[in-house]
């Protein structure tokens, strides 16, 4: 089908309150299902079929989906955005940070670090960006994740960026295991793009419990990072400049607790540690 005549495609878009179930967001990236193997040399056909059978229209990875598009500009300015979308709306299941979805009240693709099912669908499939009818982007999502071969073009289409993802991790991201031969008890993931890390960081203890979390811009730490104990009950909350590079504020420990959860410390004032 060609791209004029997917835009003639009318897209009806359910009432938001159909989906899901409210939820607080930032729970979200800890109740879900990390790959404890991430494999970035090895690259996924978006069509789940290792036989040779004729894949199933909008089905992708196994998972059904609809398509969609939306529409910006005037006219040689208009920009495309073809794209697919759980035909089921559920919570990403990732730790990665930026998360891909169709806002319902927008009517946009949103990137966010926290998603809401109540207000949108995660986008799945294949994914291509126009300006009239140039490409200038395309690569494919995995349940609100960049996955495998992202590419993005100049007006002359000229190749001018590509780069590989697995479910949300950059190439680079750098995986550490407690069984190195196994990999299946994750100990450490650093996000590693362009050289320098950018994204949440994750440490994990030798029970699978989360140990260490907190985010990196720019090469540099930011916002609150957060230990815990092997019980899963939080130990510390280091506070870091919202913005990287920020030298007039410097880190302080925010509040500390035993195991058992009793707060011993707490300072919400900006001091450096010691």
């Amino acid at each position: 089908m060609c791209w004029r005549q997917f835009l003639l495609i009318a897209l009806i878009i359910p009432v938001a309150s159909a989906f899901g179930q409210e939820g607080n967001p930032e729970e979200q990236r800890f109740t879900i299902d990390t790959p404890a193997s991430l494999d970035f040399k090895k690259e996924e056909d978006p069509v789940s079929s290792k036989k040779k059978k004729k894949p199933k229209k909008k089905v992708f990875y196994g998972v059904k989906t609809k398509k969609a598009f939306t529409r910006k500009g005037q006219g040689e300015r208009i920009t495309y955005e073809l794209f697919y979308y759980l035909k089921k709306s559920e919570k990403p299941q990732t730790f990665a940070r930026d998360i891909y979805w169709y806002d319902f009240t927008r009517r946009e693709i949103r990137k966010t670090t926290t998603f809401d099912p109540s207000k949108g669908v995660l986008l799945h499939g294949p994914y291509e960006k126009r300006l009239d009818q140039l490409v200038i982007e395309k690569g494919i999502f995995y349940k609100g994740t960049k996955h495998g071969r992202w590419m993005k073009y100049n007006r002359d289409s000229t190749l001018v960026d590509k780069d590989r993802y697995y479910r949300g991790w950059p190439k680079e991201s750098l995986v550490s295991y407690y069984d190195p031969q196994e990999r299946k008890r994750m100990k450490e993931m650093t996000p590693i793009e362009y050289g320098e890390r950018e994204g949440y960081y994750y440490f994990f203890h030798e029970n699978g419990q989360l140990a260490v979390q907190g985010e990196y811009q720019w090469d540099e730490k930011v916002g609150d990072w957060t230990e815990f104990y092997p019980n899963g009950k939080r130990k510390k909350i280091v506070t870091y400049p919202k913005e990287p590079f920020d030298e007039a504020m410097k880190p302080y420990v925010k509040a500390e607790w035993n195991d058992k959860g009793k707060e011993l410390y707490r300072n919400n004032k900006m001091v450096a540690v010691k």
